[in-house]
């Protein structure tokens, strides 16, 4: 690499100072006393005692402790480092495909990654644009360790939070079979009332680097260990996964005058749907796009007998949807090349991480690896990559509130739960959170609808389904995503979100505010009529080909196909005061009504037929005219209604017909007394 080049990568790379996130929390007051644990009031602890612990301060901790905390209960949260709070371990980025919905969701419930990763972002791109709104998603490359030190600015400014490190290895139980203390593995013992266990890829985790491994839960990281073998003592079920991430390499190394840059959109989005979010003084900087080469796939083919998985010393389960470089070499070896993307891991850092480049293969050869792609010919390499695999316990083994089926006020969430991916973390860590003070407070627990939202999706599939391999959110998931979009989900959470506690004041005039915009602009276009001959028609006619006769509504002229709400800007006929997300939420709104409102029929028939609920008590084993293959499926998942029960793998319509038959028998023989059904 010539001098002028390896400069130019240098300043693609680097970007200016990063102090957005310096504003997110006020500074932290010294020595008024005011931050101490509940124990007793004179110098000795004895022991500590606490409404909520949170075990683990990753993306689902994080969002668990704050919710807890907000909601009134005096919250611990426990980690490993507190250096390492919500840290990015792989991709430096949030959002995607179906993932962005989910952020979206969590900031519209009152979470706080959405605000986070606004602050932190350092590009924003909307993926699928060219595709329905339906599948429309924002992904933000973040700072990664701009949001770590923002997030935990805002976990120690957080009323009713305390944050402290130390690493749970055993658990205690009441009388009543409800959590009691936390114990950690120097002796301190925690009292609460309820807990949440967040611990990622750390419980009994190990790297593997070829044929090398060391225990760890990620690279330079201690793994936690005890805790694995306190929950199967009481009678959890266990199992293996493994993930992995790519190298890290120094972009200024990179020819990046060989590669395809990657900008950010110049109209910049965002997760949050709070208007003091909506900034960040971080000038966008790029990624970039290589291939592998055939010498590339020669490597992996010629060294495949090396890595963790092929040579056989490691057999857990991986994600299916981010697959290692070898996984593709072998998987599609058809194609001649693959993508590689180099994304910047924060403005402060030269480090660049290698996306779609995870792979197991041994130190000395991932060198060779790298330098076999276009513009990384003398790249020099900071970080190997690695795989891990650690200790998860199969959801299906938890209530739709996340709380576990053997242990009262025994919360899991998040990469323990057999799921991948920062987003799905923090939408369980939420709700987790909020329903540990729900558990404390003895007050109703929040279920979210498969149907609202992508949140209730993802965890009904966890509760319901008997995975066996990492699980990502996807849009392909959901049969309702024509209503779950990412322009709507304060429409359909932030109410809920009021209610529970976690939506204040002004963020609910905020709410409210808009609610009331986006309703008079729909009276307002359903009202405004343009003439065939105006400037507004005859562009639309240009448009979309469909000559208008006479007159019809500016509602009408958004339904046309290729019509847009800019094309009503163009001739002053939109709403001044609507930001361009909202003229975007009004545009949807229209466009796709009838669609939306078939989708929303379907839905009630849906609901109507499959909301019955099942008694908890019931035994399924006693129902012969289930299968047997049914029987023993509903009764290992104990499905909370009639709806659960038909997405519960191994259990046929017929075996549903029968139960249905048989609740019926049972409410007629109980006196006729008719059966619950869920709003």
């Amino acid at each position: 690499m010539s001098r002028s080049t390896s400069q130019r990568g240098t300043q693609r790379f680097r970007g200016k100072r990063f102090v957005t996130c310096s504003r997110t929390c006020a500074t932290l007051p010294w020595g008024n006393g005011s931050a101490t644990a509940v124990g007793s009031e004179g110098s000795r602890v004895e022991q500590e005692t606490y409404d909520v612990v949170v075990v683990g301060a990753g993306h689902a901790g994080c969002e668990a402790a704050i919710a807890s905390a907000k909601l009134g209960c005096h919250t611990l949260l426990l980690t490993l480092s507190l250096e390492r709070v919500a840290w990015m371990p792989c991709n430096p980025a949030v959002g995607g495909p179906a993932k962005s919905q989910l952020v979206h969701e969590v900031d519209a419930l009152g979470g706080v990654m959405g605000k986070l990763a606004d602050a932190c972002a350092v590009q924003k791109r909307v993926l699928n644009r060219s595709k329905g709104p339906a599948v429309w998603a924002l992904r933000a490359q973040t700072d990664k360790h701009a949001y770590a030190r923002a997030m935990r600015r805002m976990l120690e400014n957080t009323p009713n939070l305390v944050l402290r490190e130390g690493m749970v290895s055993d658990v205690e139980i009441d009388s009543n079979g409800r959590i009691a203390t936390l114990q950690t593995h120097f002796g301190a013992k925690f009292n609460c009332k309820a807990a949440v266990v967040t611990t990622g890829t750390f419980m009994n985790g190990r790297i593997w680097v070829g044929r090398k491994s060391m225990e760890a839960g990620r690279a330079g990281e201690a793994p936690s260990t005890g805790l694995t073998e306190a929950l199967q003592a009481l009678g959890f079920e266990h199992g293996r996964l493994k993930t992995g991430t790519p190298a890290r390499v120094d972009g200024r190394s990179i020819d990046v005058s060989r590669l395809e840059a990657q900008h950010g959109d110049p109209e910049v989005r965002w997760f949050s749907y709070d208007p003091e979010a909506h900034r960040c003084d971080t000038p966008s900087i790029p990624c970039y796009l290589t291939r592998t080469t055939q010498s590339t796939h020669r490597i992996i083919q010629e060294n495949l007998h090396e890595t963790p998985t092929y040579g056989g010393w490691m057999d857990a389960k991986g994600p299916r949807y981010c697959p290692s470089i070898e996984d593709k070499i072998v998987r599609f070896a058809d194609k001649a090349s693959h993508q590689v993307f180099l994304e910047p891991e924060g403005s402060e850092t030269p480090e660049v991480y290698v996306q779609g480049f995870s792979t197991g293969l041994p130190e000395s050869i991932q060198l060779e690896l790298l330098r076999s792609l276009p513009g990384l010919e003398k790249v020099i390499m900071m970080r190997p990559a690695y795989a891990v695999e650690y200790d998860y316990f199969p959801a299906h083994q938890l209530m739709p509130t996340l709380e576990s089926k053997r242990i009262e006020g025994l919360f899991l969430a998040g990469q323990l739960n057999g799921t991948t991916g920062y987003e799905e973390a923090a939408a369980q860590g939420l709700i987790a959170g909020i329903n540990a003070a729900k558990s404390v407070q003895e007050e109703k627990q929040t279920v979210l609808s498969r149907s609202g939202s992508y949140v209730g999706t993802l965890i009904d599939d966890l509760v319901t389904k008997d995975l066996r391999e990492p699980y990502r959110m996807l849009t392909s998931r959901s049969e309702y995503r024509l209503l779950l979009r990412a322009d709507n989900a304060d429409a359909r959470l932030t109410p809920l979100g009021r209610e529970i506690g976690l939506v204040d004041e002004r963020m609910w005039r905020v709410y409210t505010d808009k609610m009331s915009r986006l309703e008079a602009e729909g009276k307002r276009l359903r009202c405004t009529r343009c003439h065939e001959d105006d400037p507004v028609s005859r562009d639309s006619f240009h448009l979309s080909g469909h000559k208008i006769k006479g007159s019809c509504s500016l509602e009408d002229l958004l339904k046309r196909p290729h019509v847009h709400y800019d094309v009503l800007d163009k001739h002053n006929l939109g709403g001044a005061n609507l930001s361009t997300m909202e003229k975007e939420c009004v545009e949807i709104g229209i466009k796709y009504s009838g669609f939306i409102k078939r989708q929303e029929q379907h839905l009630e028939r849906v609901s109507a037929k499959y909301s019955k609920i099942i008694p908890k008590d019931l035994d399924y084993q006693s129902i012969d005219t289930i299968s047997m293959e049914g029987r023993e499926k509903l009764a290992k998942i104990r499905p909370v209604d009639l709806g659960q029960a038909s997405r519960i793998g191994g259990v046929s319509p017929a075996d549903i017909t029968a139960l249905l038959l048989h609740l019926e028998l049972r409410r007629r023989k109980v006196g006729g007394t008719k059966l619950a059904v869920e709003g």
